[in-house]
């Protein structure tokens, strides 16, 4: 295997919360059977970055935080593409009124979501055409993993969390997600562990911190009090057997994990 085959690809992904009747709930999708990676696995909805999504034009079209710099802010804006195509869930103002995206105006901009899924479209494009400012300071990082080493594709990715708009209410895109939930962390722990679903290591453990709080406030805060740690997975023999861990001081607690249950 050559470097440019184990090179580490930038992507985004976002635990879109919501509080429920019973408590704190993330928006979930099922990715499609034939995607090649994560296939048929409950996930938060994600994935790469695009290479318009580091034009700096982007930087006057976001409200973002003093925290946001040009290493930063691609991820974002991917994040928000992502949860747009993936959930039809926008964090965007409109430009010249201030407010929040409706349901209404969001129903009028779904015919972008095809656009993104055939990458007939940038974030610039989108903008432009349609008088928006994303909301990227609303998106607050929650995690950062990276894919370990001698993996045939390796993974840099950044999770955000943020409370979902006001009445939008998510929805897959039928493509690359085949349904979707909004879901308690807890029940969609419960169904991995009962194999009702499927749940990939990194969303577990996301699931598992995300568990800890109750509301959306709680898990809010909880994020912005949290330092990241980058997490790259390791390989560890003990008595014989292969377990994965990873860096306790990550937020996780102490991680050994069999890798024959993965």
């Amino acid at each position: 295997m050559n470097d440019s085959e184990n090179k580490l690809i930038p992507a985004s992904t976002v635990l879109i919360i919501r509080d429920g009747k019973i408590g704190l709930e993330v928006f979930m999708v099922v990715r499609h059977h034939e995607i090649d990676f994560a296939s048929g696995a409950l996930v938060f909805p994600g994935g790469k970055l695009d290479k318009n999504d580091y034009d700096k034009k982007l930087k006057n079209l976001s409200y973002v935080d003093e925290i946001d710099n040009s290493e930063t802010l691609p991820f974002k804006i991917a994040a928000i593409r992502e949860s747009f195509e993936e959930a039809n869930v926008l964090f965007a103002n409109d430009k010249s009124s201030k407010s929040h995206i409706s349901i209404k105006r969001l129903k009028s901009l779904s015919n972008w979501r095809e656009k993104f899924n055939n990458n007939h479209a940038s974030m610039i494009d989108f903008a432009s055409n349609e008088d928006l400012i994303f909301s990227t300071k609303n998106l607050i990082p929650f995690a950062h993993w990276i894919t370990p080493e001698k993996m045939p594709k390796r993974f840099d990715t950044r999770f955000y969390i943020a409370e979902a708009p006001k009445d939008h209410e998510g929805k897959h895109d039928g493509t690359e997600s085949v349904d979707s939930i909004w879901i308690s962390p807890q029940q969609a722990l419960d169904d991995c562990y009962s194999k009702k679903r499927t749940i990939i290591f990194p969303t577990r453990l996301n699931l598992e911190k995300l568990s800890k709080s109750n509301t959306v406030e709680e898990a809010l805060e909880n994020a912005r009090n949290s330092k990241i740690v980058t997490v790259i997975p390791s390989i560890s023999k003990i008595e014989g057997e292969a377990f994965l861990t990873i860096p306790e001081k990550a937020g996780y607690g102490l991680i050994k994990e069999p890798l024959k249950n993965l």
